[in-house]
């Protein structure tokens, strides 16, 4: 078959109904509760369409210059019109992933942390911390604590941009990183207990965030939770100890 005289390629609804569902069917096998497994379908899906309106949005798109400067000026605002329109349904998109039930009609709404943000939340710190320190065998349970109370500061739309957030801050801070990790972290001389404990924890990563972002709301959620007061005040000092 010559898919080259065929034109352009497009998957009808039908076809992408079939591989969404086929998808979930494996997920369940694997143990993936169907509410989360749609929850990271409805990102993926709005994902590609943001990152759609982002492309076409960007420079280096023009009509082509001989056609004139009217056509090129009603060329510019149906580009707009649908840049646009596909950006509301990017947004839309989003919505639907992250809200359901109740809290659809509010979805910058506080709301309980699901199983699925967590597991999102630890694939994001885990390879940033491990850029700066080696692995740690701080308690699992603690992490979810941890992160649980990070993820309880943020609505449900900033908590599925929350990795990218990560990404910037590390990326902007990482001299500073380096140095509290080397001097606080795995193979410092500190010990992994005490009050630099959570430097050993790839969690460390997201509280540092929200401590330079939302300190208030952190510690809100922190005493909530009912963790150890050391271990935030380590950090800290920690971040703000001169290099």
């Amino acid at each position: 078959m010559n898919t080259a005289d065929e034109g352009r390629q497009q998957l009808d609804a039908a076809s992408v109904l079939n591989a969404k569902s086929t998808l979930l069917q494996l997920l369940a096998r694997a143990g993936v509760y169907t509410g989360d497994a749609e929850e990271l379908i409805g990102l993926v899906e709005a994902g590609a369409l943001a990152l759609a309106h982002t492309e076409l949005g960007g420079a280096g798109r023009s009509a082509p210059a001989e056609k004139g400067e009217l056509y090129a000026s009603g060329w510019s605002d149906g580009a707009r019109a649908v840049t646009d329109e596909l950006g509301a349904v990017a947004e839309q998109a989003l919505v639907r992933a992250v809200t359901s039930g109740p809290s659809a009609s509010s979805p910058d709404e506080r709301s309980p942390v699901g199983r699925a943000e967590m597991e999102r939340a630890k694939v994001a710190v885990t390879p940033l911390y491990l850029s700066f320190a080696a692995a740690s065998d701080l308690d699992p349970e603690v992490t979810e604590q941890v992160l649980g109370a990070v993820l309880r500061t943020m609505s449900p739309r900033q908590r599925a941009a929350y990795p990218g957030r990560l990404t910037e801050f590390a990326s902007a801070h990482r001299g500073q990183l380096e140095r509290l990790y080397a001097e606080y972290g795995p193979g410092s001389p500190i010990a992994i207990h005490g009050r630099y404990s959570l430097v050993h924890s790839a969690t460390s990563v997201a509280v540092l965030e929200r401590l330079a972002v939302t300190p208030s709301a952190l510690h809100e959620e922190w005493d909530a939770a009912e963790l150890p007061p050391a271990w935030l005040d380590g950090l800290t000092t920690a971040w703000g100890s001169p290099a």
